[in-house]
């Protein structure tokens, strides 16, 4: 009786009163398991990359019943320390597909396209989010995401910004989704909108969010479009350090403003970085990549490390997300993930048809 009472009593408490917290560890074998599920679903339907696969994963084991409890309860310190730290590593690894040569031979006409494609969705997104009423940071987020890189430019920008978690959830979601309907949607478009292969890549690079879905998307108009759609995107993937600079700024200067009330975030919150470490990492793994001194052998490898990295950081912030507190919202970020499709596709398609 002693052993048996001794094997069902609840967790001591600590000295505070407090049971011990649930350890890392399950939450990040519930990211691991997701990953090696994710990867078994592109695998078999290798139209849907990795990454979204990643993410529809997470959405679902949060709301399966038989796993659903331990998502939330034991599984939650690791998926969130997933969702954070291994989206940095992930983030990191990203600047070694980046080149500047690779850039500057697009021409500068095209950076120029780019830059105001990102402006104007950016802004435009930001300032629409903020009429609709959207809580926190969902405005940012969301437009970071469809301006830059999709659920790893949220991730980024969520970490200077302290967004919270299930902020940061319902944005990769919505951003993941309309990417998704990319896949889809725009090679139907190629022809009707007298685009030749080398030009729906553009529009393709300038237009879907996540690398994989752009890859996905590109290569059905062959190797042409895709090279120039990769290009492009990677483009847009550098304009990650400036501005993830610039919200880190916004964020010091926000918190060190005299007006803001004694024991509030901005006032007792911790400054952050004026250039964040994993945008310095970024940056240094461009300048690594720039050199052409680096193996093939060695960037195949980082890129397959980080794929798996932010698969898992992806699982983690999918389970986070909470459908029955999303449908409270989902008509405002519905009709603000639509406009902001709607802006990023006509201003990518002008551009290129400017530009080339």
């Amino acid at each position: 009786m002693a052993l048996l009472s001794a094997r069902t009593s609840p967790p001591r408490p600590t000295r505070t009163g407090k049971a011990p917290a649930p350890g890392k560890l399950p939450g990040l074998a519930m990211a691991a398991g997701g990953v090696a599920a994710a990867w078994a679903v592109h695998r078999l339907v290798p139209a849907v990359p990795l990454l979204t696969a990643a993410v529809v994963l997470g959405i679902a084991a949060a709301h399966t019943p038989a796993v659903r409890e331990r998502v939330r309860g034991a599984g939650r310190p690791g998926l969130t320390l997933a969702g954070k730290r291994l989206m940095r590593v992930g983030i990191v690894l990203l600047g070694l597909k980046l080149s500047l040569d690779d850039v500057l031979g697009l021409g500068w006409a095209t950076v120029v396209m780019v830059c105001a494609v990102v402006a104007a969705t950016f802004f435009g997104t930001l300032w629409l989010g903020r009429r609709l009423g959207l809580r926190g940071d969902q405005p940012l987020l969301i437009a970071t995401g469809y301006s830059i890189c999709g659920a790893s430019a949220i991730g980024a920008v969520s970490e200077v910004s302290g967004s919270d978690e299930e902020d940061v959830a319902t944005s990769v979601a919505l951003v993941t989704l309309c990417g998704t309907l990319a896949i889809a949607v725009l090679p139907l478009l190629h022809h009707p909108l007298g685009l030749d292969d080398a030009q729906f890549g553009r529009w393709v690079g300038a237009g879907v969010h996540d690398v994989g879905q752009v890859v996905a998307t590109a290569q059905t108009a062959g190797p042409t479009a895709l090279t120039d759609a990769v290009l492009v995107k990677l483009m847009r993937v550098a304009m990650l350090a400036p501005l993830v600079a610039a919200v880190a700024m916004s964020v010091r200067a926000r918190r060190a403003a005299p007006a803001a009330p004694a024991g509030s975030a901005a006032a007792t919150g911790k400054r952050p970085a004026l250039v964040p470490l994993f945008v310095l990492g970024f940056l240094a793994m461009v300048a690594v990549r720039s050199t052409g001194r680096v193996p093939g052998s060695a960037l195949d490898l980082a890129q397959h490390a980080q794929e798996l990295l932010l698969a898992a950081a992806l699982f983690g912030l999918g389970s986070a997300v909470h459908l029955p507190t999303l449908t409270r919202t989902g008509g405002r970020v519905a009709a603000l993930g639509l406009c902001s499709w709607v802006v990023i596709a006509g201003a990518s398609y002008g551009g290129v048809l400017l530009t080339t």
